[in-house]
């Protein structure tokens, strides 16, 4: 399990931004809170350099975590997060898992270059899913997604996924891989295959799929 992560000394509620109403369905989901505050309790999130605990995301709204982190580094500080993000428990080790076993491997053999940034475009916000008024909420609302939109190399360059996915071969088998690759590692992973509004990024989120909650999503 990875060391970046924090050590906590309560379970305050700190909830997320602005104010709740007919811009988006909240859904209830009984598996948040518990599954939240079981990765607080295994001590798998400790104080770093590069994983804060947050004091709040704004609020109060129904968005938002019991106690969310800013996490600006993975693979204990060696890949950065620009910016840094915003994100509850559970997501700061499968970040840190994903970096290490899929994108940086990946990195190593499509380029021979080492990874040292992801560029992050979009972690928390207080917003129903693709920013549609009416829509349910979305997983960012939770702190439990975090949109990726490039991979920096030790050399200066950035594959981008918007220009990288249909780019050259080395980039198009690089990023399918590590899409494909994400799929071991989060519940829900959205690319440009799914839709237009993913055109520039890869969606990654916790979300519980399915009756059971073990359904994966990866489009």
């Amino acid at each position: 399990m990875p060391t970046a992560v924090l050590m906590l000394s309560g379970l305050g509620l700190l909830w997320g931004c602005g104010t709740t109403g007919p811009d988006f369905q909240v859904r209830s989901d009984p598996w948040r809170s518990p599954e939240e505050r079981a990765c607080l309790a295994s001590g798998v999130v400790r104080q770093t350099a590069f994983v804060h605990e947050r004091s709040a995301l704004g609020g109060p709204s129904v968005c938002g975590a019991e106690n969310p982190f800013e996490m600006s580094a993975a693979d204990n500080g060696r890949v950065v997060l620009e910016p840094a993000a915003s994100l509850r428990c559970p997501m700061i080790p499968q970040i840190d898992r994903w970096v290490r076993e899929v994108v940086e491997p990946a990195v190593r053999y499509q380029f021979r270059q080492e990874l040292v940034g992801l560029t992050v475009l979009a972690s928390y916000s207080c917003r129903p899913m693709n920013s549609v008024e009416g829509a349910m909420i979305s997983e960012h609302a939770y702190a439990n997604a975090v949109d990726i939109g490039g991979f920096k190399l030790a050399d200066g360059r950035t594959i981008s996924v918007k220009r990288g996915w249909n780019g050259t071969s080395s980039e198009r088998a690089f990023l399918r891989v590590v899409h494909d690759g994400s799929c071991e590692y989060f519940t829900t992973v959205l690319g440009p295959n799914y839709n237009s509004l993913h055109s520039d990024h890869f969606h990654l989120d916790l979300a519980h799929h399915g009756r059971d909650g073990l359904m994966r999503i990866c489009k």
